[in-house]
């Protein structure tokens, strides 16, 4: 299929970004009106604000709040475009993406494409359990949610309407440990009131951890006590446990638990989206793509990763950095510069990161904070967590929206955002509409 990007239009070097996520946008944006021209290629149109998905999954936000359009993010950037399409083959020896809009040609490409949920090879717990990295997978999880509710109000079989109201989160990393706090708060403050006929000790929440602590990344004050409010809050947490199976219906546990449950939600681990074209040697542990200092890919002298997909392989980072977004923000700033310098004909720059901290959120007034030397715990830590994610929005519309949202929810401890547009079908574990 021919493409009109696949020869130069500007007489500039064309700079191509894979993928519109933290990396990606933070690339484009340093690149704005420079001596570069800049095309970014992504399979949706928008930027997703991947922090709050579990809030979307919840209903206590719009799905749009978390997400903005790309074209909007860069309006006003005369060196750059998007094209929605999808990267089927990276080809070096031309210089050339394939996409399903063509061919396209780049001088510098930038992998941008972030990360996928890893079921680490278990065909049966990749099709029966819940994974949520993106806006489609958390709208699905909302509606079965509240589809199992619906059907928990109304079964007159006990042993049924336990399964159904019994909610099992697998990985105890920040996602795992505030989607289980969104459910406890579930729990707490809205199953009664829109469902008189069950009670909230009808209700179980499971957390189930393959280390030994939650929140491993985080010190262990922020570990500890994270744990502490989960348990205050009535979730039932196992560590230094690993899911076997899960069938749709029954969930078997290596420490010899078995729990009948329909909603098992996976946040256990993450693998590099890596395009093909990709040499597997460059792959590592995590499906990453190695990098050295100045985000390069090995072997290649114009083609880069960044973000989720990277592995920068250097003595300060000797299995990279986290997968977290505040390192794929950084490296897309800091590869801008280092593409300016490549044209320019300059030396580069090693990349440093710049750990800023780390925030999660258990619940309402609950969250822990690690801010450099300094440790935060309840709630100022959840008002600092508050503050960073509305700030990190892309979009004014989308910081009121969430904004407006938050503040209704603290003091009404309810919202208006448990709809099901769609029909979660668990048999095909595929969406339906709802009028049929």
């Amino acid at each position: 299929m021919a493409n009109m990007y696949l020869g130069k239009t500007s007489g500039k070097p064309r700079v191509v970004i894979i993928g519109g996520g933290f990396g990606g946008i933070n690339l484009g944006r340093h690149l704005r009106d420079k001596e570069v021209e800049v095309v970014m290629v992504d399979k949706h149109n928008y930027h997703t604000f991947q922090p709050l998905l579990y809030q979307v999954a919840m209903g206590a936000i719009e799905s749009d709040a978390v997400g903005f359009p790309i074209r909007r993010i860069f309006t006003g950037h005369k060196n750059f475009s998007f094209h929605m399409a999808e990267v089927q083959q990276i080809n070096p020896a031309s210089n050339t993406i394939s996409t399903t809009l063509g061919d396209i040609h780049y001088d510098y490409l930038a992998i941008a494409t972030g990360a996928n949920t890893n079921f680490f090879g278990n065909k049966e717990i990749e099709h029966f359990t819940m994974p949520m990295k993106n806006i489609p997978e958390a709208l699905n999880i909302r509606s079965l949610i509240l589809q199992n509710l619906e059907k928990a109000a109304v079964t007159t079989d006990p042993v049924e309407r336990a399964a159904l109201l019994t909610f099992v989160v697998v990985g105890g990393g920040p996602t795992g440990a505030e989607l289980s706090g969104a459910l406890a708060e579930m729990r707490m403050n809205m199953l009664c009131k829109d469902y008189p006929d069950l009670k909230p000790e009808d209700m179980k929440v499971y957390l189930a951890e393959g280390k030994p602590k939650l929140i491993a990344a985080m010190s262990e004050q922020a570990s500890v006590k994270a744990k502490e409010f989960l348990i205050d809050m009535g979730v039932i947490i196992y560590n230094d446990v690993h899911v076997t199976s899960f069938n749709g219906d029954e969930l078997k546990i290596d420490n010899g638990v078995t729990l009948k449950t329909r909603n098992v939600f996976w946040a256990a681990g993450v693998k590099g989206e890596v395009p093909p074209g990709i040499p597997q040697d460059v792959v590592i542990r995590g499906a990453r793509i190695q990098t050295d200092e100045i985000s390069r890919v090995k072997g290649f002298q114009n083609i880069f990763a960044i973000g989720d997909v990277a592995a920068m392989i250097t003595p300060d980072s000797p299995e990279g950095h986290p997968g977290v977004a505040p390192v794929a923000i950084q490296q897309g700033a800091h590869l801008a510069k280092n593409i300016l310098h490549l044209v320019r004909g300059e030396a580069t720059q090693p990349f440093k990161y710049h750990d800023k901290g780390s925030l999660a959120t258990i619940g309402r007034n609950r969250a822990v904070a690690d801010l450099g030397k300094l440790r935060f715990q309840g709630f100022f830590a959840w008002f600092i967590w508050l503050f960073v994610h509305i700030m990190s929005l892309a979009g004014f519309s989308n910081k009121l929206v969430v904004f407006s949202n938050w503040l209704i929810n603290y003091f009404t401890k309810n919202t208006d955002n448990r709809l099901i547009i769609r029909y979660f079908d668990t048999n095909t574990m595929m969406t339906e509409p709802t009028a049929k």
